[in-house]
């Protein structure tokens, strides 16, 4: 009973928080970890032990899958070279100096096991980059790279910890040992993924009941990893690689109703998730100084040395990687120079998370390497800390200093309002095909509702006025809660069942949804 006490109070105080960020204005991210970092020393407030387990198999997995269903798969393709260039390149390059770095202020802690330490702190965090991405409003590609680097990220530091781990323990050494641990790594965790991603895809598209469907794409991300960890490969690549073909295909393997709940179920689940990750983060304060041996003067030159080192070799990645390949021909006539204010955006988003934390508690214990494993753990905490407070916090002004164009709206608009207008020629010659017999006021209302949809998405590029389609959504909306009193007087004095009711509120319900849309933009 006491634990389920403890995740109750956990979960609600996480929704507080998001909650009261969205009223300050703040980052929720930010706040939550602030908030950890304070009720950690809160007597009788639950403690929570965070297992490396239970974030990268039962915390990571959902939130990459989500993250990934709902990525372009087309954009993703388009900026594949940076994403790379990003999450496998400066992942390496950063555990590299970041290792060499701390063995030169640690010459008794072995090589290998410093570079272990660098590719914990490497990765930048999934959700945090996301989250403050699509806050704060960037350009639409610096969203899709920094995202599609959080999603490959964090297997290239995992397979590298793991391949550095073995070498300092002894159990992997040669270049042939290491090479295998690499391969069966991502080319497993891309062929787990793969295979996985055909067998749900079909199931998907024989399961017609909504609530199978969710039940199903809820157990996808779980058993994707679970198959890959079984094996030793990356549970990371696989639950990604399944992510992305899953979302690419989504519009034709699951039926309208399904990917409305299974929308609304994701929402959720990634909206408590986010939550509980950060809240997490910064109630280990606690354990981790009742831990920490090493002298506080020691922690703290230290500490301040790796953070910095983390930052400039961002830059120092970042800079180089946006100009020099696009000194080749063919890619800079694809792709042409950005703005120096687009390298320096990707280079502050270095903002890391749980899973910097999780890895860094399944550093090897004492008994089998000697090293300092508590002060690694603080490095990866005030890593945590410091990046999501100082990067998290001022990201907003520094896209607003540098004068970032917002996401291109009145191009998204203009070229929905193209499609919308091709799809409803097609809709329309495939009602005239069909529509022998049919009486004329049906024929007139689905033309009507053909026009309306057109009309809808070219008024999207006027001005800020009132539109009609905003007026017909206001009226509307009213109209529907006349309805929906009628309908609740008449069950409150019997007249019908609650069923009927039920039924009629999720008409309504549907409808409204619809028109939310409309009414809000």
């Amino acid at each position: 009973m006491d634990g389920l006490v403890d995740v109750v109070v956990l979960v609600a105080v996480a929704v507080l928080g998001v909650a009261l960020a969205r009223r300050l204005g703040m980052l929720a991210p930010i706040l939550l970890v602030l908030g950890g970092l304070a009720l950690s020393f809160v007597p009788g407030f639950p403690e929570v032990h965070l297992e490396p387990e239970m974030v990268l198999v039962g915390i990571l997995p959902p939130l990459l899958y989500v993250a990934a269903i709902e990525t372009s798969v087309p954009a993703f393709r388009f900026n594949l070279r940076p994403i790379l260039l990003l999450a496998i390149g400066l992942v390496i390059f950063t555990a590299l100096v970041v290792g060499v770095a701390l063995h030169l202020m640690l010459p008794e802690v072995p090589l290998a096991l410093c570079v272990a330490l660098g590719a914990v702190l490497a990765p930048p965090d999934a959700v945090a980059a996301t989250a403050i991405a699509r806050r704060i409003g960037l350009p639409r590609r610096l969203v899709t790279i920094l995202e599609g680097e959080s999603l490959i990220n964090d297997a290239t530091a995992l397979v590298l910890l793991r391949v550095s781990i073995g070498a300092a323990t002894g159990t992997a050494v040669g270049l042939l040992d290491i090479g295998r641990d690499i391969v069966i790594a991502a080319g497993g965790g891309v062929a787990i993924g793969a295979v996985g991603a055909v067998i749900i895809g079909f199931l998907h598209k024989k399961i017609t009941d909504p609530l199978l469907d969710t039940a199903l794409s809820l157990l996808t991300p779980f058993l994707i990893v679970l198959v890959a960890e079984a094996i030793h490969s990356s549970g990371v690549v696989a639950v990604v690689v399944a992510g992305l073909y899953l979302g690419h295909r989504m519009p034709t393997l699951m039926s309208a109703a399904s990917r409305l709940q299974s929308d609304g179920f994701w929402q959720m689940t990634r909206f408590l998730l986010e939550g509980l990750v950060f809240l997490l983060v910064g109630l280990q304060l606690r354990d981790i100084v009742r831990e920490l041996e090493t002298p506080w003067g020691e922690v703290a030159w230290i500490t301040a040395a790796v953070i910095g080192v983390l930052i400039v070799t961002r830059f120092l990645w970042v800079f180089p990687s946006t100009y020099l390949s696009r000194l080749i021909p063919r890619i800079r006539r694809r792709d042409p120079f950005p703005p120096a204010s687009h390298p320096v955006v990707v280079g502050w988003a270095g903002m890391r998370g749980v899973v910097t934390l999780a890895a860094a508690l399944a550093l090897p214990p004492t008994s089998e390497v000697e090293y300092p494993r508590d002060l690694f753990i603080w490095l990866a905490f005030a890593v945590i800390v410091v990046t999501l407070v100082l990067q998290g916090a001022t990201l907003p002004a520094v896209a607003r200093r540098l004068h970032l164009p917002q996401d291109e709206r009145t191009q998204d608009a203009l070229a929905e309002a193209a499609v919308q207008n091709a799809a409803s020629k097609a809709a329309r010659d495939r009602l005239d095909a069909i529509a022998d017999g049919v009486p004329e006021r049906v024929l007139h209302k689905l033309r009507d509702l053909g026009e309306h949809r057109v009309n809808k998405a070219w008024e999207r590029l006027g001005g800020e006025g009132e539109t009609p389609s905003r007026v017909y959504g206001r009226l509307r909306r009213e109209m529907i809660d006349a309805e929906r009193g009628v309908f609740r007087a008449a069950r409150d004095e019997g007249r019908i069942p609650e069923e009927v009711l039920r039924r009629a509120q999720r008409d309504l319900d549907l409808e409204e949804s619809m028109l939310h849309r409309t009414v809000e933009e």
